[in-house]
């Protein structure tokens, strides 16, 4: 029982200087940096859960069929799916570092027999149970258990990044579908204009009302526009096949919806405040990185200081010293050890003076990150606020263009001096111009996907 309570009270004692307090937990070195200062001034700041870095995907691509494709490429795609396995692996990483702190146990039973000038054999055994615990007073097992549960975090920032890659991925490639079939709608539907302008033009020149220069540029333009169709529904085949991987599927033909019109966030109005940017994976993991950098430092400035183990073996044997006795007996050792390093120091000075460069290098980066996220950001809300702004005039000039063509046609058909070439470059014109809001259209779309991701790609 005395024993027993002895070692309880080693145990007592090695845990009374425990690592817990020597050094502190990460914090955002705010001394270093004015970039990592004002960063970390406007995590301070208030959040609205309801902003857009905190909007779900859902709460921003509204269009049902878009949802169900995003649905199947969460569902279904690979790299996905590997950086879900990255997490449980970090998990199990950490893991075993929090084991550290438990004693290791090892059962090693073992015999021998021995005969010596023909006696009988002399069989001798033991059944030892060998535990072995490292005190951890001066936290080299704290920093590495830290290090690993800041590399979890990290996987799990590296999968909500690949996350969103496949939800904006998904819905870039949608809209770019979308735009084409669009386009080729209109181009169709223009081709059959043209068409039939052609066969009036034969009609007014069998009437002598014009002549085979005008038949002949009217057919030419026909041809022309055709010519554009089958490039566009190659482009579309492509896109059907991107979206097919993206969605971990055989090729096939992809639904899409008719409707131009889609909604958007009031926020995208507003400037987005840089405590927003917290929430980019690649924000958060080069933050992970320089924590596990100023962990991987204070694990070099612990190898500065001594190893403390307390072993112990107990087990059942019959071989008593240098006597094999039988029946066996029980029997117990305790013993520690301090391993101090000596003529390592400068290797270990070495080690530090390495570990500090790259918690530097680590710093550099985050601040980067920063920075880059900030102009991602300001780049994607420029863009569309100049978007938007653009669409009001693009609608104005297709409404003046439509009233031209209009009123071109019924001069020519009337003859009152204008010329097929006038008809033909309003026509052309209008057709312009009506693909060039169909391209606005998409540029805003992208420019939300492109916003939507600068500000993390939700939660």
């Amino acid at each position: 029982m005395k024993k027993i309570l002895g070692y309880g009270a080693v145990a007592v004692l090695a845990f009374t200087f425990s690592s817990c307090h020597i050094y502190k937990k990460y914090e955002l070195p705010t001394d270093k940096s004015p970039v990592v200062e004002d960063f970390a001034k406007a995590l301070d700041e208030k959040v609205d859960s309801a902003s857009l870095p905190y909007l779900g995907w859902r709460d921003i691509f509204t269009d049902p069929i878009l949802q169900g494709y995003i649905e199947r490429a969460l569902e279904n795609n690979k790299d996905l799916k590997n950086a879900k396995l990255n997490v449980d692996i970090a998990n199990a990483q950490l893991l075993g570092a929090k084991l550290s702190y438990f004693p290791s146990l090892a059962l090693n039973p073992n015999g021998a027999g021995a005969s010596y000038a023909g006696s009988h054999m002399a069989w001798s055994y033991s059944i030892p149970l060998a535990a072995s615990w490292e005190v951890d007073i001066f936290a080299k097992i704290l920093n590495k258990k830290r290090g690993a549960k800041t590399y979890v975090q990290e996987m799990q920032d590296y999968e909500q990044a690949v996350h969103s890659q496949i939800v904006c991925g998904v819905a870039n490639v949608y809209y770019s579908l979308v735009m084409l079939h669009q386009q080729l709608g209109l181009t169709q539907r223009t081709s059959e204009i043209w068409e039939e302008q052609v066969a009036s033009m034969e009609l007014l020149k069998a009437a002598g009302r014009t002549n085979e220069a005008a038949v002949v540029q009217s057919r030419a333009n026909y041809y022309n526009i055709k010519s554009t169709i089958p490039a566009l529904e190659n482009s579309i085949n492509q896109l059907q096949n991107t979206m097919s991987l993206l969605l971990n599927e055989y090729p096939h033909d992809w639904n899409v919806t008719g409707d131009l019109t889609f909604t958007i966030p009031d926020e995208l109005i507003n400037g987005i405040p840089i405590s927003y940017l917290a929430t980019r994976p690649d924000v958060r993991a080069t933050e992970r990185a320089l924590a596990m950098a100023y962990y991987s430092t204070n694990s070099a400035r612990a190898n500065f200081y001594p190893n403390i183990v307390i072993s112990a073996q107990g087990g059942f044997t019959n071989l008593l010293g240098s006597i094999i006795k039988n029946p066996g007996d029980w029997f117990i050792q305790l013993a520690g050890s301090l391993a101090a390093p000596l003529f390592s120091r400068g290797a270990n000075i070495a080690t530090l003076k390495a570990a500090m460069a790259q918690q530097q290098q680590a710093l550099n980066n985050f601040e980067y990150s920063v920075l880059a996220a900030s102009a991602d950001v300001s780049d994607a809300l420029v863009d569309y606020n100049k978007c938007v702004e653009q669409n009001k005039y693009l609608q104005l000039q297709v409404d003046q263009l439509e009233k031209s063509v209009d009123y071109t046609n019924e001069l020519f058909m009337y003859n009152q001096s204008t010329t097929y070439l006038e008809v033909l470059t309003a026509r052309s014109s209008l057709l312009s111009a009506q693909l060039s809001c169909i391209a606005n259209w998409h540029s805003r779309a992208a420019a939300l996907i492109s916003l939507y991701q600068a500000v993390g790609g939700g939660r």
